[in-house]
């Protein structure tokens, strides 16, 4: 048989999985020449989370790096992955979105394009995959592999019948999460490769330990390309490593024919670069057999960790773990691929931390119950349905048949601030933070979240000079408990942190004084004032004392204030909408009654344990 191909991750699931996806371009563009030598079928450098991140960490302009890319890269393809009709967000698009990303990133180098669906509802698949054809593009169609009791060989055969109608190039096994394991591999290829006469793509995340086996079991099978990743980038919570593979089939029929001292360069040069991203690095270099019965997904597992990291929940990580498939379960076992990963794994931790499973429902689950994400492959839980929603009514269409064209909408509000196309694209995507990101490019401010030097990592592993995160401080006389639980995102002069003083909920702003250490003197203060610009009381509300006070289960950033004082509402109506965890939450009225206090502004950063609006209960 021919000899097999790789694409190697790299440039996007790579430093996804492993370092939160905060690889900046200027670390890929010095090695891109050697990357462009090896002879890969393709590099995949674009899509999955990585816009998002460079919109929102690293503020650069994501359509930039793929031009900057295209250009370093002349030789090769450059592959992206695309979550079909919510293409890069969290959300569906019109159609006349879709099919505007879908070209604008062919213009600008996209050459594959690897189409998903959360749900392997191939309806929401359909309009992406016709846009690359039209682009003149190769569109390959993803299997969302995953493991339930709704979930067996013949489903996934029947999918890639069904993709292989819609005209897709080839077919890939996304198994995200690392659930294939190496027999089951086997069988899977030879039914796809049997039932099509398409060339298959395979892909699994190395979590488990079982992804080289998988590989090797796909090869025998016939599988055309194999997704790898570079040594530098490789294992765990990410993919199998390159080289190895390379090595492993060198001198069979199976043989590569890349290069082994040619890809130990390009892992120098990126060993190196990973040093620099220390802050972000997770325990996800191990195998964890806990993917096994949590199915967390690999690009998922480093963010959620440093998600729970900053809200001061760490701990509770095993809980979190354990809680995901009892969620998915509930909600019908959709694939965790992102926007489900997300979808589940937010409410698995909105159920543990608020003391109640489905206390609080995520606005992203209820709308996944009403079938705004598609089909669900099982039955969903009708009491939690029914807690969720009451009896709103469940769609059955293709969601995104009751979107209407949306395009020169965008094109509307982000007049002014979109300078191309590609700009509408970006704020389409993400609003609040594209906006942002637009307004502090015109302004010449973007700053990229700071890298913190090697002499912090140093000092914060020296017990001698590493802080306690529970201690009593002493002032003019009087002594204060004080517990940190967490900590947000800042810039490279402040940081935001959140703590109990006395029992009571704070927020302090850490402001440095000289250059980021550990170990150096800094001052603190209070912020108060919203992101708008708007007076905030951070820092100044009660502490909740009866059900009349609305408190949120987890820190976060207020993005809308539903009341006013003096509304009247009933209890179970939404109050405000706060984001945590990239997911937006509705937090409603516990009681009804007159809202007679709101503490909160849009942009507000909030922490549990704190009054934010007030009802004065009938």
């Amino acid at each position: 048989m021919a000899k097999v191909q790789v694409t190697d991750l790299v440039l996007r699931d790579g430093h996804q999985s492993l370092i939160a996806t905060r690889m900046r371009t200027d670390d890929m563009l010095p090695i891109c020449g050697k990357l462009d030598q090896v002879g890969f079928w393709s590099l995949e450098a674009w899509g999955g989370a990585t816009f998002d991140a460079c919109v929102r960490f690293l503020k650069e302009d994501p359509w930039e790096r793929l031009k900057k890319l295209r250009r370093a890269l002349p030789n090769t393809r450059i592959q992206m992955l695309l979550r079909g009709q919510n293409l890069l967000g969290y959300r569906h698009y019109a159609d006349d979105v879709v099919r505007a990303f879908v070209q604008k990133a062919a213009d600008n180098g996209i050459d594959v394009f690897r189409v998903f669906d959360a749900m392997n509802d191939i309806r929401n698949m359909r309009v992406a995959i016709d846009a690359v054809k039209k682009s003149g593009k190769h569109a390959q169609g993803a299997i969302s592999y995953t493991v339930s009791p709704v979930h067996d060989i013949a489903y996934f055969v029947e999918m890639a019948k069904q993709l292989t109608d819609m005209g897709v190039d080839s077919i890939a096994i996304k198994d995200m999460a690392g659930l294939l394991t190496p027999y089951v591999a086997y069988e899977l290829v030879k039914a796809i490769k049997a039932a099509t006469d398409l060339p298959v793509n395979s892909h699994s995340h190395a979590t488990a330990g079982l992804s080289t086996m998988v590989h090797m079991k796909a090869v025998e099978a016939g599988v055309d390309i194999i997704d790898c990743c570079n040594s530098a980038f490789s294992e765990g919570a990410s993919h199998a490593t390159t080289e190895s593979l390379v090595a492993a089939l060198a001198g069979t029929e199976y043989d590569t024919g890349l290069s082994l001292p040619l890809l130990q360069e390009i892992a120098a040069h990126f060993r190196e670069v990973r040093k620099k991203y220390w802050q972000f690095e997770m325990d996800s270099h191990l195998v964890d057999s806990r993917i096994l019965t949590s199915q967390v997904p690999g690009g998922m597992i480093s963010n959620l960790a440093n998600q729970l990291k900053e809200q001061g929940a760490l701990n509770r990580m095993d809980e979190v773990m354990l809680e995901i498939p009892r969620v998915r379960e509930d909600l019908g076992y959709p694939p965790l691929v992102t926007p489900t990963s997300q979808i589940v794994g937010t409410q698995a931790v909105l159920n543990v931390l608020t003391g109640g499973r489905y206390k609080s429902v995520a606005n992203e689950v209820k709308n996944y119950l009403l079938g705004r994400y598609g089909k669900a492959p099982g039955a969903v839980n009708e009491e939690v349905r029914k807690m969720a929603v009451g009896n709103q009514e469940v769609i059955t269409c293709r969601p995104a048949d009751l979107i209407g064209a949306e395009l020169d909408k965008l094109r509307a509000d982000s007049e002014g601030l979109a300078k191309s196309d590609e700009d509408v694209l970006t704020y389409a995507m993400f609003p609040d933070i594209g906006r942002t990101f637009l307004l502090e490019r015109a302004a010449g401010s973007l700053t990229p979240e700071p890298l913190l030097p090697p002499s912090a990592k140093e000092a914060i592993a020296s017990p001698a000079v590493y802080a306690p995160n529970e201690f009593k401080v002493t002032l003019h006389g009087e002594t204060y408990h004080i517990r940190i639980t967490g900590s947000g995102h800042g810039d490279e002069t402040e940081r935001p942190f959140y703590v109990h003083v006395d029992g009571i909920s704070e927020e302090v702003l850490v402001e440095t004084l000289d250059e980021i250490e550990v170990s150096a003197g800094s001052g603190a203060h209070r912020k108060t004032t919203g992101k708008d610009g708007a007076a905030s009381t951070a820092g100044k509300r009660p502490r909740p004392s009866h059900a009349g006070h609305v408190t949120t289960a987890m820190p976060g950033t207020i993005v809308d204030v539903k009341v006013k004082v003096g509304d009247k509402v009933k209890a179970g109506d939404g109050i405000f909408i706060i984001e945590a965890m990239k997911m937006e939450n509705e937090v409603q009225a516990a009681v009804s009654g007159t809202v007679v206090s709101v503490l909160i502004a849009k942009g507000d950063a909030v922490t549990p344990d704190q009054v934010l609006v007030e009802i004065q209960p009938e």
